[in-house]
């Protein structure tokens, strides 16, 4: 989840007309997918691909600078009265393109905006995925925008996502809401393939969270819902001043929770970076369905296949490796 003050720009969706499967060229960093488009001249652009991002109106956002650099034109484009800073999509080699904007408010185009210093160029976030229905496969480091023909795997189970809808019932953002469990309490959370860590070396060293350039994934937890969970468990693991969160660098805690359960599936042990209250109960509730306790990342998102359908708000987790079906003691390894 990267906190932009433009992610409450809202989507417009529809009925999808039939489409073939794309697969999206990426990389795959320390739990992270990056999309990696290159245009007709040979430029390549680094876009973070984060379900708990920025975004709207159907449309990615790059950054001014990378649009400076790519000379992309600007666009008069007014919703509500209101303009927006968008520009021209690059001109993508056949191929190695992505997933035009869908419905977009402003036609073929992308948002732009004035960030710095951030390392990458631009964001896949919650304005551009819904709509569409996208395979996260974690093992694979393989993104796939799935066509119309694509059809749930029978080894994976569905779970319910939720999301905000205005008065006609539509969904008015593109931030989900997924269900956990842990110690045997429901969990609300954000679904956040986004969600950062920043830890500290010894952290590094004693949750063993991969890292690029400092960087790695990470769960999310409120302040409040830790204390609850180290006051009823003093045996798990907590790490004080581990981790920095990317914006204000300030330290915050990590805790190893032994067992998390998503879709029916357990995994664990998970580690989860503690975020204030408010950032969840006040900023992302105003644009989720109810008030959420925290995000999951990729860190538990790494042992599935994990497929994200808008359009019927429901997401499929197929495990691959270290998890076990919920009841059973039956393990994928």
């Amino acid at each position: 989840m990267v906190l932009v003050t433009f992610a409450a720009l809202w989507f417009m969706a529809d009925s999808m007309p039939p489409t073939r499967a794309q697969t999206v060229p990426t990389v795959y960093e320390a739990g992270h997918f990056f999309a990696v488009p290159q245009t007709r001249d040979g430029q390549r652009l680094r876009l973070l691909v984060d379900t708990g991002g920025g975004g709207g109106r159907g449309m990615y956002w790059i950054s001014t600078a990378t649009a400076e650099r790519l000379r992309l034109k600007s666009i008069v484009c007014k919703v509500d009265g209101e303009p927006l800073p968008v520009a021209h999509l690059p001109d993508y080699q056949t191929g190695l393109g992505l997933p035009p904007p869908r419905n977009g408010a402003c036609g073929a185009a992308l948002l732009v905006f004035p960030k710095a210093d951030i390392g990458y160029d631009g964001q896949l976030g919650a304005g551009y995925f819904p709509g569409r229905i996208w395979t996260f496969d974690y093992p694979a480091h393989r993104l796939t925008r799935e066509g119309s023909a694509w059809q749930p795997n029978p080894a994976a189970h569905r779970a319910m996502l939720g999301f905000p809808h205005d008065a006609d019932g539509k969904p008015s953002s593109g931030f989900a809401r997924i269900t956990i469990r842990v110690d045997g309490q429901p969990l609300d959370m954000l679904l956040d393939t986004g969600a950062s860590s920043f830890p500290t070396p010894e952290s590094a060293r004693i949750s063993g969270t991969p890292t690029v350039r400092g960087e790695g994934v990470t769960s999310f937890i409120t302040a409040g819902v830790l204390e609850r969970w180290h006051n009823a468990h003093p045996d798990w693991r907590v790490v004080e001043k581990a981790n920095g969160n990317g914006s204000d660098h300030s330290l915050a805690r990590i805790i190893e929770v032994p067992e998390v359960e998503i879709a029916g599936w357990s995994v664990g042990p998970v580690w989860f970076t503690e975020r204030p209250d408010k950032a969840f109960h006040e900023y992302m509730a105003q644009m989720m369905d109810k008030p959420t306790e925290g995000a999951v990342g990729g860190n538990v998102f790494r042992h599935f296949v994990m497929t994200l359908d808008y359009p019927h708000e429901a997401a499929y987790f197929r495990c691959m490796m270290d998890c076990k079906s919920v009841g059973t003691t039956s393990a994928v390894r």
